[in-house]
């Protein structure tokens, strides 16, 4: 069996270790130069599943290295008030019974992340990745394999295609050309900002020990903040040096932001945002203001609708190309993550003749579906109770916050998943 991956992100690279594990023949085409600009993002929270999925998928000397550059997000998620004192505060471990360790969060940079995923994969003297192949379409063939075109003429032959191409998938435009993404009039301005004396101050240390915090006013908007270590960009002679690093998002209505805010500059945009939270605390304000302005960006938020089931066939997709997410559950990479374990799994049951590839990847397709509807509809009512400028609402909203702080059972119906990562 040969498998065509067309993405070298998260999903697609994990997947690709997945099969080459198995020992299936893989290659996975990516439109980027191998140096080419990459955006850095801010950062990953990989939960328990995630954390499961990547062991099973990647090399030993892969999982050392990603335990190595992680870094505990442990296991309490906060909610605030405007003035930074807690309203309630979620830990997993007590929710769920199980130790600390089975269930904390592990931070990572994105970077660091796809480093750590591309070593084997990218090197060596059959490297699996061919770079600067920017994909143009499919044909199915009457053998049953599958002929994929890139730009450039080229062309290559496999028994399975996965798109992993990101949220505007080319694969899927295909394949799935009625499944499009949804605006949900929401945005959210983020920014990221190093940890220095000057900007620690007033902060509560949940706020820089890798725990999620989200700020929850009495009417409109809502603030998410966290911490993690990164590599010191400025430490050239030390590539191990690492800095504290906090990201900060605004989340707001798009009607609450002026009509022109996509062309606005990162510093104006930091404006908004100081005028957006300009009685909140002022260890809030401290932050938004140090932010550094080339991080500062406007991040409309869109998702996916509920997939309904398709017809399957050797064509597949997975991560943001089929399940993209608001990043207001923190899910995203840990659901790419997901896939890749899965597809793989029911790709070995076909290589090995126990199923035919239509029916593994109708197996894949179906049980992804039911842990991504999920995602998706977290992420999305997260973002849409974040945006909401009813005052009534958010003011029941902090008073069941309460209740949960008091009542355990409350807490684990009410406190989902709530968490601002750019994925």
């Amino acid at each position: 069996m040969k498998v065509l991956i067309v993405g070298a992100g998260l999903g697609g690279l994990c997947l690709a270790h997945c099969l080459q594990k198995a020992g299936i023949d893989v290659l996975v085409f990516e439109r980027r130069a191998q140096n080419g600009d990459e955006h850095a993002g801010y950062g990953i929270h990989l939960d328990a599943n995630g954390r499961r999925a990547l062991r099973s998928c990647i090399p030993a000397p892969n999982w050392a290295a990603f335990q190595q550059k992680s870094t505990t997000a442990g296991t309490q998620l906060f909610f605030r008030d405007t003035n930074l004192r807690v309203l309630a505060e979620r830990d997993d471990a007590k929710v769920s019974g199980q130790p600390a360790r089975e269930v904390e969060r592990r931070a990572i940079g994105r970077m660091e992340l796809r480093d750590l995923l591309l070593y084997g994969l990218a090197d060596g003297p059959s490297p699996r990745i061919r770079w600067n192949s920017s994909f143009s379409h499919y044909i199915q063939l009457d053998d049953g394999r599958v002929r994929v075109h890139f730009e450039g003429d080229t062309t290559e032959e496999g028994d399975v295609l996965v798109g992993a191409d990101g949220a505007n998938s080319k694969v899927r435009q295909q394949y799935l050309p009625d499944v499009e993404r949804l605006d949900l009039g929401i945005a959210a301005i983020a920014g990221r900002c190093v940890l220095d004396e000057r900007s620690l101050e007033g902060l509560p240390t949940e706020m820089i020990n890798g725990s999620l915090n989200n700020i929850v006013p009495s009417s409109r908007g809502w603030m998410f903040v966290s911490s993690w270590n990164l590599p010191d960009i400025k430490s050239h002679a030390n590539k191990d040096k690492k800095s504290l690093q906090m990201v900060w998002a605004f989340v707001s209505s798009q009607e609450e932001l002026p009509l022109d805010v996509d062309r606005l500059k990162p510093r104006e945009l930091q404006q908004l945002v100081i005028q957006g939270i300009r009685d909140w605390s002022p260890a809030l304000k401290n932050l938004v203001m140090r932010a550094d302005k080339h991080t500062i960006s406007l991040i409309p938020l869109r998702c996916m609708p509920f997939l309904d089931p398709w017809t399957p066939s050797n064509i597949t997709v997975l991560g943001d190309a089929i399940h993209n997410m608001t990043p207001m559950a923190g899910v995203g990479a840990n659901t790419a993550l997901r896939d890749a374990e899965l597809l793989t799994e029911v790709l070995v049951d076909a290589a090995a003749g126990s199923l035919t590839v239509t029916e593994a990847i109708g197996l894949y397709e179906e049980k992804m579906r039911l842990y991504a509807n999920n995602a998706v509809g977290l992420s999305r009512r997260n973002a849409e109770s974040a945006s909401s400028g009813h005052v009534l609402q958010r003011r029941m909203f902090r008073t069941l916050l309460r209740a949960a702080q008091t009542f355990p059972v409350v807490m684990r119906k009410t406190t989902g998943r709530s968490a601002m990562v750019r994925q």
